[in-house]
């Protein structure tokens, strides 16, 4: 049984709540990624931002990347999955919520990110095209 732990890439650098966007979107361009978790003080995940949001819900608002934080966009409760569940449920949680990154959960940390490569990578191509179908085609 494939799980999240096999299918994610391990790791993950969290951006703080309260590092500034211009820290977080210098952070994803040195790591050529689109998102980062965000995590408080207590290193647990409470959200993710990504580039799309630094633009949209900042730069196009006129808003300013040096003072807002990543915190200030975090918003409601992140969809996680836990590092154990099975490749079915990984692909009906992002499907379900129509994400194309999901954190992935052990003892309440952030253990890694699942996202559309780690599902190509590791599920066949049926499980790929009804993800592409479901959440890519309809977004």
């Amino acid at each position: 049984m494939t799980t999240a732990r096999d299918i994610m890439h391990a790791g993950g650098t969290c951006v703080q709540e309260d590092e500034t966007l211009e820290s977080a979107a210098r952070r994803m361009s040195e790591l050529n990624i689109g998102s980062l978790p965000i995590c408080g003080p207590d290193d647990r995940l409470h959200g993710i931002i990504t580039d799309r949001d630094i633009v949209v819900k900042c730069l196009a608002k006129g808003k300013d990347p040096k003072v807002m934080t990543a915190g200030q966009l975090a918003q409601g409760k992140p969809v996680t999955i836990d590092a154990g569940a099975d490749a079915d449920q990984v692909l009906q949680t992002m499907e379900g919520h129509h994400i194309r990154r999901l954190p992935v959960i052990s003892d309440h940390r952030l253990v890694g990110m699942i996202s559309e490569a780690d599902l190509a990578r590791h599920l066949s191509e049926k499980q790929v095209g009804r993800f592409v179908e479901v959440v890519c085609a309809t977004s």
